[in-house]
């Protein structure tokens, strides 16, 4: 799992006994504190550089290092703050899976739910997709609809998507591990 913030889709994961092998952050945040709670193994793979000068290529080839030495065949990425590069998806062609809070195409990007409230729709939801090098463009394996309430800030509405990624991600990762379909719930 790629994670950079409070790691509160790694607990559902972890609640749901998805088996993770590894949990890699971008900088210091509490998802790798949550990781060592339940005995997962956490890395940080430090972005240095937010500037001009960053270096996505070689960044994501520590990353995919990461990746190869506890031998993983599926990625989740969950509000993993770096866009990776194309070794990432040379190493794990369609084995990278995202979730986004917005109802993919619409609202690409980092800012979602700010752009959902700018945009004054009354709905936006979770989409749970494939990552490809294009962000925010891969196939969708699932999505679920969030309605904007009229005094939705955009903590209170990332929050409700949140809740539905908590509960979709870790459903969608159970059928693509088991390879079965689970029932809608």
């Amino acid at each position: 799992m790629l994670a950079s913030g409070g790691g509160t889709i790694l607990a559902s994961m972890v609640d749901a006994d998805l088996p993770i092998a590894v949990v890699i952050a971008d900088r210091p945040c509490t998802a790798l504190e949550r990781a060592a709670r339940a005995g997962i193994p956490a890395e940080l793979v430090e972005r240095t550089s937010f500037g001009p000068e960053f270096d996505r290529d070689a960044y994501t080839r520590d990353v995919v290092g990461v990746l190869h030495a506890y031998r993983i065949d599926l990625v989740a990425m969950a509000g993993f703050g770096t866009i990776l590069g194309q070794a990432v998806h040379d190493a794990y062609p369609g084995a990278i899976v995202n979730t986004h809070p917005a109802l993919l195409p619409s609202f690409k990007g980092w800012h979602a739910v700010d752009d959902a409230l700018a945009a004054g729709v009354k709905i936006t939801g979770c989409t749970v997709h494939y990552a490809t090098l294009e962000v925010d463009e891969g196939p969708i394996l699932a999505q679920e609809a969030v309605p904007v309430l009229d005094d939705d800030t955009v903590e209170t509405l990332h929050e409700r998507i949140k809740d539905v990624e908590r509960r979709l991600y870790p459903r969608v990762l159970r059928q693509l591990v088991t390879g079965t379909r689970a029932e809608e719930g």
